[in-house]
């Protein structure tokens, strides 16, 4: 087993093209789809694979879908556990519109995920052996419980694994309930948690400190969008600024900081290296149509072009 374990609820075969122009009621030709896997944990296990790291996913799959999921997987060098699954894996589809540049994401629902399914990935997550890192990102199917992450935390604990989690809502507060090493909100989110509607920018620090003082986790990553990131440590804050880039496609961007945040950090980086390096390969994967994530070449250039401010 790698040292970096990623877990996926909600995996899906992400097929991406494009088209000249979307009009209704017509047969719109499309250029030749791209196929790739997806989810929350597969994706940051395929980031720190094309970074030049390893990482094992967990994922459940079913039917055919789940069976060409698999044969995406493995074609990409994923070392993975599957949980086999009852009901069949879910596709997204992303279209391109080349006249506008605009970008549409069709964001397919989850099956229902058996209680036998879920129990299944706690117990290989449980079972795995000199685990240093624990990934659990994406949304959650229906069947899973809300405080699964929350269960996962402890599992974590249990094996004085770091813990980083990438969701949102009540499974994302259950979580921090437990404690973790990482959580990477965006404002909403950071806002959810504080129990407000919305964060003035002023109270972003405050609130992020007294999270981390409370023990709910030990570092917060704020994800800006193309505005960057916000760290939040026990004793420091940064803001990270990317440079300009032309963007082609968000899909995968925030599993690609996650990615490099990971890679970096298993790497023996300290924090602020890793989420600078992260905002870069965040970066660079909005450079590439479709979900092909970030690439090295690219992110390790981007990585001094990335402005870093002490808050």
């Amino acid at each position: 087993m790698n040292k970096i374990l990623t877990i996926t609820f909600s995996p899906c075969i992400d097929k991406s093209t494009s088209v000249q122009e979307l009009l209704p009621e017509k047969k719109l030709p499309c250029a030749l789809p791209k196929l790739e896997p997806g989810g929350g944990g597969i994706n940051v296990a395929r980031a720190i694979k094309k970074l030049g790291g390893e990482a094992s996913a967990i994922y459940p799959a079913g039917g055919y879908t789940g069976k060409f999921l698999n044969h995406l997987v493995e074609k990409e060098g994923l070392t993975s556990v599957v949980i086999h699954a009852k009901n069949e894996t879910r596709e997204n589809i992303t279209v391109f519109e080349e006249t506008t540049g605009k970008q549409y994401r069709l964001g397919m629902p989850s099956s229902e995920m058996f209680q036998s399914e879920w129990e299944e990935i706690l117990a290989k997550v449980s079972a795995s052996n000199e685990v240093e890192f624990i990934v659990a990102s994406g949304s959650l199917p229906p069947g899973v419980p809300m405080d699964i992450f929350g269960q996962l935390a402890k599992i974590a604990k249990s094996k004085h694994a770091k813990f980083i989690v990438d969701t949102s809502g009540e499974p994302l507060k259950y979580a921090t309930e437990v404690g973790v090493f990482l959580i990477k909100p965006n404002l909403e989110e950071l806002a959810f948690l504080s129990g407000k509607k919305e964060l003035q920018s002023n109270e972003i620090k405050n609130i992020a400190k007294e999270m981390i003082a409370s023990g709910k986790c030990e570092n917060i990553v704020v994800s800006m969008g193309g505005k960057g990131a916000l760290l939040f440590t026990a004793n420091a804050a940064f803001s990270f600024t990317p440079p300009k880039v032309t963007v082609k496609s968000t899909v995968g961007a925030g599993d690609s900081m996650v990615g490099g945040i990971l890679f970096a950090i298993s790497n023996g980086k300290s924090m602020k290296e890793a989420v600078q390096y992260g905002v870069a390969c965040g970066t660079s994967a909005t450079m590439h149509a479709g979900t092909e994530l970030c690439n090295k070449i690219v992110a390790d250039e981007l990585f001094n072009r990335v402005e870093v401010e002490q808050l």
